[in-house]
């Protein structure tokens, strides 16, 4: 029977079929120089026909290490054109990381900023990369090829179109706080319905205007880009974020959204800068990485009244969040299942567990990964099927609970909850109680070696600043809130929390030093 080809029309599609619709719409802005869509898609259409003169395709990964530029945005974009897959290398990890996840990923070509240099030379020994394959930002030292001239030498013409919805789009190195991080293999079908299901919730469209305050490596910022690129939108990128500046942009370039970590929406409500800024084009706030403290939220309904959004999620796959219309009585959640999303809790055993009870957060959806690159064992034990359907179901290492309404509320991760006396404690429920202190600004709550308990927790601080705390009595003000197998040995003060790139406090390496030498 003679039929259609009905095609899926991935993301590169969707970003071609913008600029030639609306070539003169700004697409990106940097240091506030705007890349319209129609010079964006030719500067894409340049680097994949280089990377294709160079014998890379479908299969392929080429290893990006960039700061935040349009530049970088415009490799990594190209790169899916090209029909290879961007291997998005984290910029805050040592030489020797980089080297192992370069390896890992079989990188024919890396596309370097400046600032990563020579981090890149002090490896090239360990590295399987021809010797024409370093492609540098910014002006090129020996041995490097400088993107501008490398990709002018291209043509600006539409490659053919070869990406499948299976096919590799990406490898995003997750924030491990120990060791080496994991390739999460994401594919061309999940990033488009990521894309997808976080514009529907958010009510995003091509007026929209975001803000990218995150560093491209990261999942947070390619899923505001995939959105902005799924309907032909604007990006405002910021290299760095710093809280006045953000006030700026979207002053300046009237942003209408943003989706960042609990510690920049704190920032931005203590900066002088939110008063004197005109943000009353923001229409919506995510919040993603960390779960946000009570108090910080709050303070964020009173300042913001447009749609404020948490989304609770893995970048392995699958995400609940909170809507507008759920706070603020469910403030204390992270919401419900994401639209084509499911959710369950299990025990130890991996028994589904009723509403109410604790245990291991598992979840499905249509943004899952295909599944940790060159790492069989470790994509099978994140896996958790369904007895019923056989589906599979990413576990996440989190604990939580459901309440009679489906809402999930965090305890906290597998790995971080507290033993003590034989009680399982929480610590997430300890910081909810002292995050509500006057005098905390920032905290988190780790268990420590006790004779006779096994642990026991400790809380650790960053005051309000222009206080000086009363520790002791802070600490008999909480536990007198607390149970009594959760209540605080002792509390500290540091000046500041140790953060991996999406928020989350690395509270292992807050650990180490009470561990060490214990058995």
């Amino acid at each position: 029977m003679t039929r259609f080809d009905v095609p899926t029309i991935l993301v590169p599609e969707h970003m071609a079929l913008h600029a030639a619709r609306h070539p003169e719409k700004p697409a990106l802005v940097c240091n506030d120089v705007v890349l319209s869509w129609g010079a964006f898609d030719r500067q894409q259409n340049q680097i994949a026909n280089a990377l294709r003169g160079m014998g890379v395709g479908r299969g392929d990964k080429v290893g990006i290490l960039a700061d935040n530029s349009n530049d970088a945005v415009a490799a990594y974009f190209g790169t899916l054109k090209a029909g290879a897959a961007v291997a998005s290398l984290p910029t805050i990890v040592a030489a020797d990381s980089l080297a192992t996840m370069i390896n890992d990923c079989a990188a024919k070509v890396l596309i370097v900023s400046d600032a990563y240099l020579e981090r890149i030379d002090s490896i090239r020994g360990q590295l399987d990369v021809a010797a024409g394959a370093y492609i540098a930002m910014g002006a090129p030292p020996s041995g490097w090829r400088g993107l501008d001239d490398w990709r002018s030498a291209a043509s600006d013409t539409a490659p053919p179109i070869v990406n499948q919805p299976d096919d590799d789009a990406c490898l995003i190195y997750s924030s491990g706080t120990t060791g080496v991080p994991k390739g999460i293999v994401l594919t061309h079908y999940c990033r488009l319905n990521h894309a997808y299901l976080m514009s529907a919730e958010q009510h995003f469209n091509t007026d929209s205007v975001f803000i990218v305050t995150t560093a491209l490596h990261s999942n947070t910022a390619w899923t505001l880009l995939l959105c902005a690129f799924l309907f032909g939108a604007t990006s405002v990128i910021m290299p760095k974020f710093e809280a006045e500046e953000w006030c700026r942009l979207v002053d300046t370039w009237q942003g209408t959204a943003t989706v960042m970590v609990p510690a920049q929406y704190q920032a931005i409500l203590d900066s002088p800068a939110a008063e004197t800024r005109d943000l009353s084009t923001l229409k919506t706030l995510a919040t993603v990485g960390s779960h946000m403290r009570e108090g910080i939220k709050r303070r964020m309904l009173e300042k913001f009244p447009c749609g404020y959004y948490e989304v609770y999620g893995l970048t392995e796959g699958f995400a609940t969040i909170v809507r507008p219309e759920d706070l603020p009585e469910k403030i204390v959640s992270v919401g419900r299942p994401m639209l084509g999303n499911d959710i369950r809790i299990i025990d130890d055993a991996g028994a589904e567990l009723p509403q109410g009870e604790a245990g291991e957060i598992v979840g499905y959806s249509p943004i899952l990964m295909k599944g940790y690159h060159n790492s069989p064992d470790q994509t099978e034990a994140a896996i958790w099927r369904d007895p019923a359907s056989g589906r599979t179901f990413l576990r996440s290492g989190d604990i939580g609970r459901l309440d009679e309404d489906g809402f999930l509320y965090l305890l906290d991760r597998k790995k971080d909850m507290i033993v003590s006396g034989g009680y399982n404690v929480f610590p997430a429920d300890i910081e909810r109680v002292l995050g509500a202190h006057a005098d905390v600004y920032d905290l988190c709550v780790i268990g420590i070696p006790h004779e006779r308990w096994g642990e026991t927790p400790l809380a650790l601080i960053v005051h309000t600043p222009g206080v000086t705390p009363d520790l002791e009595a802070m600490r008999t003000w909480a536990n007198d809130q607390l149970g009594k197998h959760q209540r605080i040995a002792s509390i500290e003060v540091r000046d500041e929390l140790p953060r991996n790139p999406a928020g989350k406090v690395m509270k292992a390496a807050l650990r180490k030093p009470y561990w060490e030498g214990q058995t």
